[in-house]
């Protein structure tokens, strides 16, 4: 393929993923308008419901602007070959080829992300508040943005440098050793995620003694699952949402309960989400997870490693030389039909994990309180309980709540 003929598939696979995911989302904020299923009658009184879906509705009229927004200056900027006009300034700059590219990463993540701000201002304090979920003040806003940046320009410009010397070195073959790299980085923030990154911007307290942790410890022995690491985050800094997340490995690993979801829920309900989160430990999903990301990073490196060095691509988006830093920006976008392709396989194996620690949750502990305490947290979130089907399909990595209750009312 010429260079125009390359410009103009970017240009048709950018429309193409533009319209798909606007028609799902179109679908879904359809779907959503309708009375609340005979199943999960009891979730919303009348006004409460109402309110859901005037979230609902408002979430995606938002969404449906900031991406609109973001999807002409897409296109703005690959018909006027803009990424070409940077590529020049940047060579100019850069004493060195290669440092051009961290450069021209580095100026498109801060020109991006500071366009992005004015639109997440008032997602946070405008809809989230309007609707009684933000808890965030200016000042941590500001200074989570700070934090953000200072980790993106140590660990990102690392990982950029990384990747830079080892194309320059190992030219097509660098894929190879980049993705032995990627590999060990996955690894690294998995074991350490809780211990390094979220006390920088989350304060963690360990699990006080009393009849809550007794109850986990209690549930946890009875697994045999010694657990000593259960942790609180001070979720209500930012937000009312809920949440609990299991991280890490061996000895490494930690349970991770929000102070709003042991505020707003019983005992009971707090070991159910426990017992769904050691049914993924269990059922050994998280290393199954990992292993299939890994593979999947290889796979995209090596497609990577096929293009990297082409001419004609650099051309399509207006550069006047063969540029490194271009064609993986043009392979981000060429590969996203098969990056959605993978999302939903992806998925749609994250659907059949969550079914199966919901079931070892209701063998190993209770089934009603579980169901309860998703009841909860979709009804203190403001949850959709009608999406579409081909939405929960393409973007839903766990079932709907409908599909997650009727399999356990299933379980014998």
């Amino acid at each position: 393929m010429d260079s125009d003929q390359i410009l103009y598939l970017i240009i048709g696979i950018t429309v193409f993923d533009f319209v798909f995911n606007k028609v799902l989302g179109i679908l879904n904020n359809k779907s959503s308008k309708q009375p609340i299923p005979a199943s999960l009658e009891g979730i919303y009184d009348e006004e409460k419901y109402a309110q859901s879906q005037r979230y609902q509705r408002t979430v995606f009229r938002f969404s449906l602007i900031s991406s609109t927004f973001s999807f002409l200056v897409m296109l703005a900027m690959l018909w006027f070959g803009v990424f070409g006009w940077l590529d020049g300034i940047v060579r100019s700059l850069a004493p060195m080829e290669y440092l051009a590219s961290l450069y021209f990463f580095g100026i498109l993540f801060f020109a991006s992300d500071l366009m992005g701000i004015p639109f997440d201002l008032y997602g946070t304090f405008v809809i989230e508040e309007k609707f009684g979920f933000n808890k965030m003040t200016w000042k941590t806003y500001v200074i989570d943005k700070i934090k953000g940046w200072l980790l993106i320009l140590i660990i990102g410009g690392l990982i950029a440098a990384i990747f830079i010397f080892l194309v320059a070195f190992f030219e097509q073959n660098f894929w190879i050793y980049f993705w032995m790299v990627a590999a060990a980085f996955m690894i690294f923030i998995n074991l350490f995620y809780t211990s390094l990154f979220i006390p920088l911007f989350n304060k963690l307290t360990p699990l006080q003694d009393g009849s809550l942790k007794e109850a986990i410890t209690q549930y946890s022995k009875g697994v045999d699952f010694p657990l000593n690491n259960i942790f609180v985050i001070d979720g209500s800094k930012r937000s009312s949402k809920a949440n609990a997340f299991f991280s890490g490995l061996g000895k490494k690993k930690k349970v991770v309960l929000y102070d709003t979801l042991i505020d707003n829920h019983s005992e009971e309900e707090l070991v159910a989400v426990l017992a769904h989160e050691v049914g993924h430990y269990k059922k050994k999903h998280i290393i199954w997870s990992m292993i299939l990301s890994v593979a999947q990073i290889g796979f995209m490196l090596w497609v990577l490693s096929q293009m990297i060095f082409s001419t004609e691509v650099s051309w399509a988006l207006g550069a006047n030389s063969t540029s490194v830093h271009i064609n993986v920006l043009a392979f981000g976008i060429l590969f996203s039909p098969i990056s959605t392709v993978i999302g939903i396989l992806m998925n749609l194996l994250s659907r059949k994990n969550e079914y199966e620690a919901d079931e070892y949750a209701v063998k190993t502990y209770k089934r009603e309180p579980l169901i309860t305490a998703l009841k909860k947290l979709t009804s203190d979130n403001l949850g959709n309980l009608t999406p579409h089907p081909a939405y929960v399909f393409v973007n839903y990595s766990h079932p709907s709540l409908k599909q997650r209750i009727e399999a356990m009312e299933a379980v014998k």
